[in-house]
């Protein structure tokens, strides 16, 4: 598990866009939180991390589908809010996009778990505060592990080289 704690609504689209840096192709994100937790802010920024304009993503509630051409992949998402039930949700045909040369993030996955692939990466996002989020990020099966592991390094070396910036620290011998 990897946890992330934001403290603005930027700091959660900054760690999407980083977060799609390292999504193979074909990746499949599930999130979950409560209504107006972040999910869509966290689309945004793996959107933006993309290549795709931030302000073109907007929370696919009715349509339950977007799709977003990117730089070198699509960002395939869903919204399964307004869905009751695997058989409704079975409908929409999601096993299509977990082989279809982009991305798919699927908010409020909790209501499709049965119909998930046997790997993908789970996001819980919890309010804090206000503004504040917890984002818990767990793999489901080997390569998203690996995922994991990357975001344990690079994402905590980012945050570590800001943290030294922000306070002017430097390694001295």
């Amino acid at each position: 598990m990897f946890i992330v704690n934001t403290n603005n609504p930027a700091q959660t689209e900054r760690f999407g866009a980083f977060l799609s840096r390292c999504l193979p192709l074909n990746a499949v994100v599930a999130l979950s939180g409560q209504l107006g937790s972040g999910k869509t802010t966290l689309v945004k920024g793996i959107a933006k991390g993309m290549g795709i304009k931030p302000e073109e993503v907007n929370s696919p509630s009715f349509v339950l589908m977007r799709e977003y051409p990117g730089k070198d992949r699509t960002l395939f998402h869903c919204d399964l809010y307004r869905l009751e039930g695997v058989f409704q949700i079975a409908f929409l045909g999601l096993e299509d996009y977990f082989s279809r040369n982009g991305v798919l993030v699927i908010e409020w996955a909790q209501k499709a778990a049965a119909l998930l692939p046997q790997e993908y990466l789970r996001i819980n996002i919890n309010v804090r505060g206000e503004l504040k989020r917890r984002l818990k990020c767990r793999a489901q099966g080997k390569s998203y592990q690996k995922i994991i592991e990357r975001l344990k390094v690079e994402y905590g070396e980012l945050r570590i080289k800001q943290y030294k910036r922000k306070f002017q620290i430097t390694n001295s011998k």
